[in-house]
């Protein structure tokens, strides 16, 4: 596992164990299988009826909680997974996208200009964007690529954005100029000289969306519009999954799949009289 997966697990199990504190469970879910299986489904209907946490949440959960016991010898619960939904991930409208790219243009701060950027013209996930180190970004060769260091050690080589190519030269001149930017690889440092962590990295993008007057736009929505954009332009699945980093099709081609307000504008198309 990735260092960001086994801190996701963690945090996951820890609040599985605080639940069980709290929920009103028979029997030993520590030990007893049986006991196991009613207290993970009980707590993954908490998760979505009580916490209303998203699917995708919600999985990664149970995920975390299997793991814990196999890891315990007691092997996973018989709980099942919550079905994400048949729709599209979300992603930004052209309007909405502008006002992003406008904000970030406007960002006063060159490394948050490029680190705002690389999920959207680079499609990579939050944990892969401060993953990445100054030796991963070719802005000089003669096919300037970024380097993505993904799940379970997968790295991809992704070409760079004209745009994301000139943010990343300016931070790059900038950097030198920071404390402790001499001893450390990592392109997005913080003020301490310090890898930028996520939660520093989540911190840039929704002040970015604020700046935007947008909410709720995260590093994952970024990526997914990246996706989508590319998909609706025609641009090739297995290529598609390759700059994704994804391991199959199948997680590529919900790209393709209708959005919510698909069905509303397919009904405009409907004619009227007069």
């Amino acid at each position: 596992m990735s260092a960001e997966t086994r801190r996701t697990y963690a945090s996951r199990v820890r609040q599985y164990l605080a639940w069980l504190d709290t929920g009103d469970v028979v029997g030993d879910p520590l030990t007893d299988p049986d006991s196991r299986d009613r207290a993970v489904r009980a707590w993954r209907n908490h998760l979505l009826t009580v916490a209303e946490r998203a699917p995708a949440t919600v999985n990664t959960a149970l995920a975390a909680v299997d793991d814990f016991y196999t890891r315990r010898g007691l092997g996973q619960a018989a709980a099942e997974r919550t079905r994400r939904p048949t729709t599209a991930p979300r992603t930004l409208d052209r309007r909405a996208l502008l006002r992003w790219l406008r904000a970030v243009e406007a960002l006063p701060s060159t490394r948050d200009r490029a680190l705002a950027s690389i999920p959207f013209y680079a499609g990579a996930r939050i944990a892969e964007t401060i993953r990445v180190d100054t030796g991963d970004v070719h802005v000089s060769a003669r096919k300037p690529a970024l380097r993505i260091h993904g799940n379970r050690d997968r790295i991809r080589e992704i070409p760079l954005h004209p745009r994301l190519r000139t943010y990343i030269q300016q931070w790059l001149a900038e950097r030198p100029h920071w404390p402790g930017a001499d001893v450390t690889p990592a392109l997005f440092i913080n003020r301490r000289g310090e890898r930028l962590t996520v939660r520093g990295a989540r911190d840039v993008i929704a002040r970015t969306a604020q700046a935007a007057g947008l909410s709720e736009v995260t590093a994952d929505i970024l990526r997914s519009t990246f996706a989508a954009t590319l998909a609706r332009g025609g641009t090739d699945p297995v290529v598609l999954a390759d700059l994704l980093g994804n391991s199959g099709l199948d997680t590529t081609r919900r790209y393709t799949k209708p959005t919510a307000d698909d069905p509303t504008k397919a009904l405009h198309l409907l004619p009227v009289n007069g």
